[in-house]
């Protein structure tokens, strides 16, 4: 089936095209104006829009064109190989960049590479722990197959060969050739299924052990051993959103409805590992109020359709005996686990190339639509405190996060290796609480479109040729407005960090790069993760001294960061709000805030805050807010149209508070104290 544009129907007797876990009725079909079919006397050619597909009788070929320029076209018949394979080739251009597979370890962009769309126990670099059968050129259009069968995708030399161990065809081909990978994500996870909406507690720390029967060290008690690690928490003044209480094999639990009390009393949510299936679901959720479910691979492996079933069985019961979303880890994904789980890595070594290869393996599980996605800091095995620092860094800005203690030689909380460490992972830890209002909104979109909170640079900047390579695998962007480039090796310089098109600004000190251009020997000591926003940006945050969404205030004011233009620019920012944990947003309860960033010619920022659209339980009333300026050197604000104080070349003005209905205008009139110098050119 060829797909134009992002326009989907699906088939409702496959498990892989349930939109959600809560809708079983498939996506309506798109209609397409204007559709011609004609027959020559060697083709059958379908035309629509722009596009035409033409099957050629003899040979039987595919070619697929739009302005009757070939974007795809098979080179041989399907071949149906007498070792029960179906193999389809495509001829492939000398710059064409291909994307996806799902998770594929160690890679993004599959150029002259061979990938394993199986399920793999190599959880290191080249390993798949959760391929999909997907694929995505940077001509415009992207291939899945509908199956669950292994396969094997290969990339190099002048063809692309894509095997599937079955005797039958059955692809779905998608097309967006002026819109890019982006649309193409959209459409594909608009057939298989959008990623789940998180609840605010999944995108905070996780932190997992074992506190019964555990195998490597001794028996313990769950009541007092999770206490002792939340306890920890609380004392080291460090934000975590859950604990999972039973990760080993024949651990168990025990008294946990008075564990969950315990861990609900610090603003912590219970969770769960699931060795071997999920019959007890009525009472470890009703009353043992567990709202994250962790599967294993030991019951979840005997096939992909089977951990489909098992994480949408973990995700349902998690809303069938709550009034929570589900929140869901898996480490066997396929096409359509997006929409249940979050797929993590594996079990990994604390060492720095398990820290190297996340970078781009993130990334890319993004390009499958896969938005959640992660590994555990430092591994469970091995580590040091270089290592944990420098992952915890990286994995602050992944789209989720957790730890796993009880196989290495320490234990995997962020304190255990003591100062000035555990003030360097704090101060991490607290950037990200601090930013959830931010992610929030970007798991939002994910939500409604498939794009991922965690892009790497070609979905944002799809026309620099730069952003396609491997020349960017280490780095990407948290959600549009940060560029991350963690450090991935025992060094205290960084280098290659390309900033593509526009003006980015250091986040620690001001410094200004302007793009496209790439950077050497930036100064990271351990403490420093390189973190650059985009000129123009209005990020929303909450308190840098808040551990839990659950202590904010009913009217928690919001303080925007703002990095205004040197020169004239609009830019804005749409801020996603409901009540941050039951399933009321499918029913249109949330509201969008739009913020507005100004800046013109006669010297003069403005900032729009604009009312609050939407209704959800919680909503504030009112509230008010902070606006933090960050002003470009040599410049200074001279007069504004709210009270304001400067602290060294942040500009804060407070705007008292407003009622939900109601916007406001903050005018800022800036001049030049002495000419404004670029750090970079």
């Amino acid at each position: 089936m060829v797909v134009p544009n992002g326009s989907a129907c699906t088939d409702k007797h496959s498990q892989l095209f349930r939109v959600n876990p809560t809708n079983r009725d498939p996506q309506p079909c798109q209609s397409v104006d204007s559709v011609s079919v004609s027959e020559t006397h060697d083709a059958v050619i379908i035309a629509f829009d722009r596009m035409e597909i033409r099957v050629s009788l003899s040979p039987m070929l595919l070619q697929i064109a739009v302005d009757g320029v070939p974007v795809m076209q098979e080179t041989t018949p399907l071949t149906f190989l007498t070792t029960g394979q179906t193999v389809q080739t495509v001829s492939q251009k000398g710059s064409e960049q291909y994307y996806g597979g799902g998770m594929q370890n160690g890679r993004f962009t599959h150029k002259q590479q061979r990938i394993q769309i199986e399920r793999s126990v190599n959880w290191d670099t080249q390993g798949s722990p959760n391929a999909s059968p997907f694929y995505v050129s940077c001509q415009g259009y992207a291939v899945f197959r509908n199956t669950f069968a292994p396969g094997v995708y290969d990339f190099g030399g002048d063809i692309v060969s894509a095997t599937h161990n079955e005797t039958r065809f059955d692809a779905f081909f998608f097309l967006a050739p002026e819109h890019g990978v982006k649309k193409l994500i959209e459409a594909y996870t608009r057939l298989t299924g959008r990623p789940f909406l998180p609840p605010m507690y999944g995108l905070e720390m996780g932190d997992s052990d074992c506190y019964l029967h555990n195998a490597n060290r001794g028996e313990r008690q769950t009541l007092k051993w999770s206490k002792r690690v939340a306890d920890g928490y609380v004392d080291n003044d460090m934000p975590v959103g859950w604990l999972l209480v039973n990760d080993g094999y024949g651990c168990g639990y025990e008294s946990l409805p008075e564990t969950a009390d315990m861990l609900s009393a610090r603003n912590m949510t219970m969770g769960l590992w699931t060795e071997s299936n999920l019959t007890n679901q009525p009472f470890e959720v009703s009353q043992g109020k567990v709202r994250v479910r962790k599967l294993d691979v030991a019951w979840i492996g005997d096939g992909y359709e089977f951990a489909l079933t098992g994480c949408e069985q973990a995700y349902e019961g998690i809303e069938a005996f709550s009034d929570a979303r589900g929140f869901v880890w898996t480490v066997e994904g396929w096409a359509g686990t997006q929409r249940c789980a979050v797929m993590w890595t594996g079990d990994q070594k604390g060492t720095w190339e398990n820290v190297r290869f996340h970078i781009p393996t993130l990334q890319g599980s993004g390009l499958s639509g896969q938005a959640w996605t992660t590994g555990d800091i430092d591994g469970i095995w091995l580590g040091s405190t270089e290592t944990y620092v420098r992952d915890l860094q990286h994995k602050v800005f992944a789209p989720v996060l957790m730890s796993m203690s009880g196989w290495a030689p320490y234990d995997k909380q962020p304190w255990t290796h003591g100062e000035p460490y555990t003030s360097i992972n704090r101060k991490y830890l607290r950037l990200r609480e601090s930013l959830l209002p931010y992610l929030y909104s970007f798991a939002a979109e994910a939500h409604l479109t498939g794009t991922p909170p965690v892009r790497p640079l070609l979905l944002e900047y799809p026309s620099d040729p730069v952003t396609h390579t491997t020349a960017v695998q280490y780095q990407f962007l948290f959600g549009t407005q940060f560029l991350v480039a963690p450090v991935y090796d025992n060094q205290t310089v960084r280098d290659g960090i390309y900033f593509p098109e526009g003006t980015w600004i250091d986040y620690w000190n001001g410094n200004r790069y302007h793009g496209p251009i790439t950077v050497d020997g930036y100064a990271a000591p351990l403490e420093t993760l390189p973190l650059f926003v985009k000129e123009g940006s209005i990020i929303p945050m909450w308190p840098t001294t808040v551990n839990s969404f659950k202590e904010l205030l009913p009217d928690q004011e919001i303080t925007l960061d703002v990095f205004p233009h040197q020169e004239s620019g609009v830019t804005r920012f749409r801020m996603y709000e409901d009540d941050k944990v039951t399933r009321k947003h499918r029913q249109e309860e949330y509201s969008i805030q739009e913020f507005r960033l100004e800046t013109t010619s006669a010297s003069t920022i403005v900032v729009d805050i604009g009312s609050i659209a939407g209704e959800y339980e919680g909503k504030p009333a009112a509230r008010g807010y902070w606006l933090a300026l960050h002003l470009a050197p040599g410049t200074r604000v001279v007069r504004s149209s709210h009270r304001f104080v400067v602290t060294g070349e942040v500009v804060k003005a407070r705007v008292e508070r407003l009622a939900w209905q109601e916007s406001a205008t903050v005018s800022f009139e800036i001049e030049a104290v002495v000419a404004a110098l670029s750090y970079q050119e």
